[in-house]
């Protein structure tokens, strides 16, 4: 689970998005108050659902007619609460699994466009949500223009290393065209800490092995002959490379290598 935002606010990132894996996801917006990310939690860790942690977080909350946020627990039970002097246009929608809600809005659509994109939509659960961005984005979104967008997504030992619950964790503080871009760190993301498919594996020999030789040597981490063997020196080389580049998550112990690796050799460093 998790949350994606965009806003003509510098660095809303560091407001809106709050989620744990296992209990849900709030985004608090508008004149966010963000106690409500992590007392929200807290009420959803308790075993309340998301409807009763809306009515307890606005119920202590005196100034609850400028907030805005959505809620969704662990089993995918959504609320949502826009305060009624929150700037127009404002308001949500929500549904299995999910609440979107905007204000400072073009118009109601937005949030329409976001929600029927989200409900529509297929494929892994982060691009689902920047999908749904971009959806609202097309009807106009913020009516004050872009600035900034993130995308925090959680999953039990999600982290790099497998640490922590913080899966994906993207920001785009200031930029003309903020979803464009955390796309792009998306994408980044998936090549740097994805998991590498055994489809996209391939054997260590032959061309393959003298590409990875001669690319190495080029690079200064590999000295011995490019003769195709995939060897010790070879591998420790190789491994020595992947993790300067960042590389860890797809580094193999055996004789296959990930060819996304491969790829970005060659597109970075050239094909020898």
């Amino acid at each position: 689970m998790g949350v994606a935002v965009a806003s003509k606010f510098l660095a809303v990132g560091s407001v809106v998005p709050w989620a744990k894996a296992g209990v849900g996801a709030v985004a608090t917006q508008a004149w966010a108050n963000l106690s409500y990310g992590p007392n929200g939690l807290d009420l959803l860790e308790q075993g309340l659902p998301a409807e009763e942690v809306v009515h307890r977080l606005v119920d202590t909350d005196d100034n609850r007619d400028h907030r805005q946020f959505g809620v969704v627990d662990t089993h995918g039970n959504a609320a949502a609460w826009t305060g009624n002097a929150c700037f127009k246009w404002a308001g949500h929608r929500s549904g299995n699994g999910y609440t979107c809600q905007g204000n400072i809005l073009t118009s109601e659509s937005v949030v329409a466009a976001i929600a029927e994109s989200y409900e529509h939509s297929s494929g892994p659960f982060p691009e689902r949500m920047l999908a749904a961005l971009e959806a609202g984005l097309r009807q106009g979104g913020d009516s004050r223009g872009q600035q900034s967008a993130a995308i925090y997504v959680v999953k039990e030992k999600g982290s790099y290393g497998g640490y922590l619950d913080r899966y994906i964790d993207l920001r785009v503080d200031d930029h003309p065209t903020p979803i464009g871009e955390l796309k792009k760190l998306l994408e980044m993301h998936r090549l740097y800490f994805g998991t590498t498919d055994h489809s996209n594996l391939t054997r260590a020999a032959g061309n393959v092995a003298k590409e990875i030789q001669e690319t190495l040597r080029t690079l200064g981490y590999y000295h011995g002959e490019v003769d195709g063997v995939f060897d010790p020196a070879t591998k420790e080389a190789f491994r020595k490379f992947c993790s300067i580049e960042n590389f860890e998550e797809r580094w193999r112990d055996d004789e296959f290598v990930d060819r996304e690796i491969l790829q970005f050799m060659r597109t970075r460093f050239g094909k020898p």
